[in-house]
């Protein structure tokens, strides 16, 4: 491998290394729980963040949803909602260390609903069986990859809750680099296989997502973290 890609992926790896790192806080701490708000908990993990990280500056909202605003994908912005007794919620954090992208999401679920529990049980194994078929096609697109996951959530019994199932990650700010355009993003409409460089030759990495939702029991669970970096 190119030093400078193992470089690159040394610090992805060590970015995402530190999110979970503060995942696992936020469970220990009993952040996740009922009666307060999606804000508050999102204010609450802000300032953890900064206490064990001195983190301040994310590449993107940091996303706290509970309950149905579970059904809504990132692009949305619904209205601030309670956390239940019973509920299921899901964090989407994009946290910056050291001048590298972390973006990282995960499902709780508080009491002991069966649906709930099968959901994030699902997303989970969606998301390893999405890696094993991305590492399996040396020249998978992203069409491809998309049209793989949205035909899981079906197989699970669920519906793909998100307009794309990933995107690039990289170093801050990787969008300005990068841009906003389709190929950048685990979508219907990419054709360009994953594995490419980018138009200066740089590598690409990627992050996937795994978004499933029930309409009807107004439920939705979300994973996501990297894709090409082990």
């Amino acid at each position: 491998m190119d030093i400078s890609i193992s470089k690159r992926h040394i610090s992805l790896r060590e970015a995402e290394s530190k999110a979970e790192e503060l995942f696992r806080a936020i469970e220990d701490q009993g952040i996740i729980r009922s009666e307060v708000t999606e804000k508050q908990i999102n204010r609450e993990i802000y300032n953890l963040a900064f206490e064990m990280f001195g983190i301040k500056k994310y590449w993107h909202k940091r996303i706290v949803r509970a309950g149905k605003n579970t059904l809504h994908p990132y692009s949305e912005n619904p209205p601030d909602l309670m956390v239940s007794k019973n509920d299921i919620l899901f964090l989407d954090f994009g946290p910056i260390f050291e001048d590298w992208e972390a973006d990282f999401g995960r499902t709780f679920v508080l009491g002991e609903d069966p649906a709930k529990i099968k959901l994030t049980h699902d997303i989970a194994e969606a998301w390893k069986e999405g890696k094993r078929y991305f590492q399996s096609q040396p020249n998978i697109t992203g069409s491809e990859l998309y049209a793989y996951v949205y035909d899981l959530a079906i197989q699970y019994g669920w519906e793909f809750g998100g307009p794309h199932a990933g995107h690039l990650i990289g170093e801050f700010p990787h969008e300005v680099i990068q841009g906003d355009d389709v190929e950048n993003y685990i979508h219907p409409d990419n054709h360009i296989p994953m594995r490419e460089p980018d138009g200066n030759g740089n590598p690409r990495d990627w992050i996937l997502e795994i978004h499933f939702v029930d309409r009807k029991l107004e439920i939705g669970g979300f994973v996501e973290q990297l894709l090409t970096v082990e």
